[in-house]
């Protein structure tokens, strides 16, 4: 008998493991290397009050949505020059997990 196919890590899995160390997901803490993601499905890019964001978000004029936001995980420094972003996710369906689970933050 096969073994069962395992079952994918939750967003919420993946944030901490991959996000957590930079990002925080509620308003009350503080911001660590980047800001919080909480409510940020909406929110313009770089207007987290506080928050010194890199040169290259100066000239940053979108609002975060999926289509951003994938773009953003994929490659940070394509999207926006300038960023300090270190982090890059080449797989569609863990881009995917993390931008659901942020998208239930609000």
């Amino acid at each position: 008998m096969p073994l069962p196919a395992p079952k994918p890590p939750d967003g919420a899995t993946l944030f901490k493991q991959q996000c957590a160390t930079c990002h925080t997901t509620n308003l009350g803490d503080p911001a660590r290397q980047g800001p919080s993601l909480f409510n940020i499905i909406g929110r313009r890019a770089g207007a987290v009050d506080g928050f010194h964001y890199s040169a290259g978000f100066a000239k940053a004029d979108f609002a975060w949505d999926d289509i951003t936001l994938d773009t953003w995980i994929t490659n940070p420094q394509e999207m926006i020059p300038g960023s300090i972003m270190a982090y890059r996710q080449a797989r569609p369906e863990i881009r995917a997990a993390i931008i659901a689970y942020l998208k239930e933050l609000h």
